[in-house]
């Protein structure tokens, strides 16, 4: 008799403001994903707004991998897409005083404040991507995103969608084998 492959769990979390026009990409993609009914049961969207509070709260019941789904500045054309895996700063050289200082303030719980937080709690999931949307314009107060931002979330979702098997596949194979 085999041994039983853990399942893998995939958090997608769509992050920004919807109040910020193009800034309200990663929401709009969280909800379009959310309305499929052909996601894996390994995979869980949530929307998380600007804070990372709630982020931290969901990766606390333990999680593979995340996708965050954001705008995301680069000087590039607007709607332009981008796969990309973090870095998070190493902040191992920070007294004890100087971290409860970067983390108790709740306001500037951003999402990358969230993943160092889980870093340093050791709740991080092994893998990050971040897919980004190079925004038309991220200051203006207006609900709605540009015409090339509305564009890109179709393909933005097949981006996801592509990762999601891709990372699934990936891993069933490799846990198989090891097996």
């Amino acid at each position: 008799m085999g041994m039983k492959v853990p399942e893998q769990k995939i958090l997608v979390a769509g992050v920004g403001n919807v109040l910020q026009g193009d800034d309200g990409f990663g929401i709009e993609l969280a909800h379009r994903l959310m309305e499929r009914e052909d996601l894996s049961q390994s995979v869980k969207v949530i929307e998380t707004g600007i804070g990372g509070m709630s982020l931290i709260q969901e990766l606390m019941y333990g999680y593979n991998a995340i996708v965050i789904l954001d705008a995301y500045k680069n000087n590039g054309t607007p709607g332009q897409l981008y796969l990309l895996e973090p870095v998070l700063p190493d902040m191992s050289d920070l007294s004890p005083h100087e971290l409860r200082d970067y983390f108790s303030d709740t306001h500037y719980a951003t999402p990358m404040r969230a993943l160092n937080f889980l870093t340093h709690i050791d709740r991080l999931p092994e893998t990050i991507r971040i897919i980004g949307c190079e925004p038309e314009e991220l200051d203006d107060f207006r609900i709605g995103l540009s015409l090339p931002v509305a564009a890109a979330i179709e393909e933005a979702m097949q981006m996801v969608l592509t990762w999601i098997d891709s990372y699934l596949n990936e891993t069933n194979c490799a846990q198989h084998e090891a097996v």
